[in-house]
């Protein structure tokens, strides 16, 4: 039996309707199919395994299972890192023995563990070194934060920072550019330090006079293709970089590191702070949104020493032709013990809104001379997507913008022709802005729209002045016309663009509440059983692991995430307030509260 993903296209939270009924019904039936027979999963030789006897058995505690029934219990048995049973304690009581350690979790809530369907995995280790910038209310705190740093570091090392935006800065700079400062004072208070400064989107950043000339830009320097340099009136670089023109700043940065040894050590140092600060968190999985080969061949190195503290999903981000050369002997699939799954490629399609990078079908409100950037060749990206229908890989493509998502759509239909109906699960991550009349084309070609619920909260203080009252109403962030049209809209916070705090995007996913206490076109929000799911199964579902994670169930694994509030039921701002008590991998405890 194929999987597909169109089956869910009748779940309503809202009703028990009789579809809804037969769908759950089939799904159930399909899983525990696949579970018995060994299809793609936990088959009869891990049956043949089990012990006789639970490991671990918790009691009294108020279990959200996050299958497709939203059931509920209240014990669980597991061992091996499977679950072995789910229900009360008289389900569970046959499997305890003498060794069988038993947790009482005095009614506190047991979910699965939470799934970030797309983040930036090492960036989020790196950005914990960074200067953070997310704070700062102006430009001149964001230079006096660098001043700060340049204070406690040799002359000529670089200094890096992310988080600004400014379009949440009181004032306005001055001078500036669109909203955007000019490098001068900057490049006066910090002269002998190289400095780099990354946008909240990561789709722009500041340089300094002295990263600028380490990089050899000057007012002659032509941005490459999907790329701007902003230059002030007489056409000198101000030191903003968009979208791809970041790079020039990034390479010069990129030689001087040390060795080989020293980014091989910094990196693996990121990836150990990344799955610390999601464990806390109570993620168990992640969906990592763009690696190179390289960086993948570290991964597997990890996960074959059982060095990988949390699951990886990665997707490769390479050229077409790096992906034909090297694409065949970079998939693996639960490697490491289930730990490292590499079976996806990553494109970028255009920029982010904030910087004015999103791709759009009509110019910007606050920027009418701009449509935004197109950050890939459509040829380059059809032959992408031939690559992976050949290979049966998965591609995900960001797309913010509606005119590049509707490009996306239309490469997807062009490429995948019949196969459309197929399993293949594309996706297009973020899917921020989108037509009307590309809404249903989603459930069509089978496409996955991933996004964010909190750049929705996030972003809102400018959408309004990006796309203007019609466009931001009718294209915005429309998780709710999605899952009434058929899909399913997994969940995460693109860290380290936002925290990557899963209470604030379930919040957001549910509210659309702003600081301010309003909520932008709440006609839009999921309901609380659909924000959960967006966290757990739908995830799972996204990078065909549903058969084995995503839910609390018999055969799946034991990953798990314990809260003191009742995630389903309590009050919606309560839930900015829960607090990871624990997080179990495997069936293995791996966090708990200090």
């Amino acid at each position: 039996m194929s999987f597909e993903c169109r089956r869910y296209e009748s779940i309503r939270f809202r009703s028990m309707s009789q579809r809804w009924v037969l769908v759950a019904l089939i799904c159930f039936i399909h899983g525990s199919a696949r579970w018995a027979f060994g299809k793609d999963g936990f088959g009869q030789e891990s049956i043949r395994s089990l012990p006789s006897k639970a490991e671990t058995v918790i009691v009294n505690a108020n279990i959200l299972c996050c299958d497709l029934k939203m059931s509920q219990a209240t014990s669980i048995a597991f061992g091996k890192g499977r679950v072995l049973a789910v229900g009360n304690s008289d389900t569970t009581k046959e499997w305890i023995g003498p060794s069988t350690q038993v947790t009482d979790l005095h009614g506190q809530t047991l979910t699965p563990g939470f799934c970030d369907s797309h983040l930036h995995f090492a960036a989020l280790g790196e950005s914990l070194e960074r200067i953070d910038l997310r704070t700062a209310n102006n430009w001149s705190e964001v230079v006096e934060l660098v001043v700060k740093q340049a204070a406690q570091k040799p002359a000529g090392e670089w200094i890096e920072g992310r988080g600004w935006h400014q379009s949440k800065w009181n004032p306005l700079p001055t001078p500036n550019i669109d909203g955007y400062p000019l490098h001068d004072l900057l490049s006066r208070l910090v002269p002998n330090h190289p400095v780099v400064l990354g946008h909240a989107s990561g789709h722009a950043c500041i340089a300094n006079a002295m990263a600028m000339e380490l990089a050899s830009v000057d007012r002659d320097t032509e941005a490459p293709d999907g790329g701007e340099i902003v230059r002030d009136q007489e056409g000198n670089p101000i030191g903003l970089f968009r979208e791809n023109a970041q790079q020039l700043i990034y390479r010069a940065q990129s030689k001087g590191e040390k060795s080989q040894t020293t980014s091989d050590s910094n990196w693996n140092r990121h990836i150990v702070l990344a799955s610390a600060e999601c464990l806390r968190n109570g993620i168990t999985a992640v969906h990592d949104a763009g690696i190179t080969f390289e960086e993948a061949d570290r991964m597997a190195e990890l996960a074959d020493q059982s060095k990988l503290p949390i699951r990886i999903n990665a997707m490769i981000r390479e050229g077409s032709g790096s992906l034909l050369k090297s694409m065949s002997n970079h998939r693996w699939i639960d490697r490491g013990d289930g730990f490292l799954t590499i079976r996806s490629v990553k494109v970028a399609m255009d920029g982010a809104l904030g910087p004015h990078g999103a791709w759009l079908l009509e110019p910007y409100d606050d920027l009418p001379s701009s449509t935004g950037l197109n950050t890939i060749s459509i040829d380059e990206l059809e032959k992408i997507a031939m690559l992976c229908k050949r290979s049966g890989w998965q591609l995900c493509v960001h797309a913010i913008g509606d005119r590049a998502n509707r490009e996306t759509l239309n490469v997807f239909e062009k490429v995948l022709g019949r196969e459309a109906q197929a399993d293949h699960r594309w996706r297009i991550e973020h899917a921020q802005h989108i037509h009307p009349n590309d809404l249903p084309r989603f459930k069509k070609l089978g496409v996955l729209p991933i996004m964010q619920a909190n750049h929705c909260t996030s972003d809102a203080v400018f959408i309004l002045e990006r796309l203007g009252q019609r466009r931001a109403s009718e294209n915005a962030y429309r998780w709710r016309a999605l899952v009434d049209a058929g899909s399913i809209v997994p969940n995460g916070t693109d860290a380290p663009v936002e925290l990557v705090d899963p209470r604030v995007s379930l919040h957001a996913s549910i509210t659309r509440k702003l600081s301010s206490g309003e909520s932008f076109f709440p006609n839009q929000c999921l309901t609380r059983s659909e924000g959960l799911l967006s966290y757990t199964l739908w995830p799972a579902i996204a990078s065909f692991h549903d058969h084995d994670s995503g839910s609390i169930e018999v055969g799946k694994r034991a990953d798990f995430v314990c809260w003191d509030t009742d995630l389903l039921n309590c009050a919606d701002d309560s839930i900015l307030k829960a607090s990871v008590q624990s997080t179990w991998i495997s069936g293995k405890q791996v966090y708990r509260i200090p």
